[in-house]
């Protein structure tokens, strides 16, 4: 085993380097959150760990290759910016609608309406309230059109069976 003397590993650049990056590393993984179906904050991630490396290349008076990294880095950025505005998103909501126990829509029915309304179920569960006077529905709906959340909330406020619905947004 070698032994390397302590004023090697302070004025060592590469060793430096390794430091702050495994730290930013680190960082960087702290932004990172799984929020039920999407995982945010890799590119906030990915944006750190970079702006670290072009620290370091300043740092060390490699001046055209930092230059040449923050053209890259915000070509990149903003390239997939554009792209990710263009592509189509699913709207995810928490959706709650409760009847009264004798007058309650039929799960096919409820299903069949929130297809209407261009909606997806992706998890459905039932409630009975402890007197046992309404049932509920509560699910999660997605849709690719966000303005199918108006249209299905007013259909419901025409509904004289509806007791009550909620339609709450996911994430952002």
């Amino acid at each position: 085993m070698t032994v390397v003397p302590l004023d090697a590993i302070r004025t060592d650049p590469t060793r430096m380097a390794q430091g702050i990056m495994t730290g930013i590393g680190f960082l960087g993984a702290g932004v990172i959150f799984k929020e039920s179906l999407t995982v945010r904050g890799l590119t906030t991630a990915a944006s750190i760990w970079v702006t670290a490396a072009i620290g370091i290349l300043l740092g060390i008076g490699f001046y055209f290759a930092a230059t040449v990294a923050v053209i890259l880095t915000l070509g990149t950025l903003s390239v997939f910016r554009w792209i990710e505005t263009k592509m189509p998103t699913l709207f995810y909501a928490h959706y709650m609608v409760r009847f009264a126990r004798d007058a309650t829509m039929p799960v096919e029915e409820l299903q069949a309406l929130l297809n209407q309304y261009g909606f997806s179920i992706a998890s459905l569960s039932y409630r009975l309230d402890a007197e046992g006077d309404y049932f509920e529905y509560r699910t999660v709906i997605r849709t690719i059109k966000e303005d199918n959340a108006r249209r299905l909330a007013l259909h419901l406020a025409s509904r004289r069976d509806c007791l009550e619905f909620r339609i709450s947004p996911t994430g952002d």
